[in-house]
């Protein structure tokens, strides 16, 4: 408790705003896990693991944009592979899609 007492007397924007946003974003990521878990509960793993495989590179970018981090080798090499990865698997369902429809007409 200590330390979240210290970290609000040094945010910038003052103690009330950093309490909002320890707030905002506890109750951000319980809805995205319990939809996340949702995913899972009513279609698979699978895509539950790719939902959450989106979310790398999109919050990698958007710390570049709106945080001015840099953009170095890692988180290239982690956009890179993570964009790999979904778009095969989106062109490995739609072959499938394909192929299951080819076979049932």
């Amino acid at each position: 408790m200590q330390a979240i007492s210290r970290e609000s007397h040094l945010f910038g924007l003052g103690e009330t705003k950093y309490y909002v946003v320890v707030i905002f974003i506890s109750l951000l990521s319980q809805c995205f896990f319990l939809g996340l878990v949702g995913t899972i509960n009513y279609s698979s793993a699978l895509l539950g693991g790719i939902a959450l495989a989106i979310c790398i590179p999109i919050t990698e970018v958007l710390a570049v944009i709106f945080l001015h981090e840099k953009f170095d080798g890692e988180k290239g090499v982690s956009l890179a592979l993570a964009i790999w990865g979904m778009t095969s698997y989106f062109y490995g369902e739609y072959k499938s899609y394909r192929q299951n429809k080819t076979i049932a007409t």
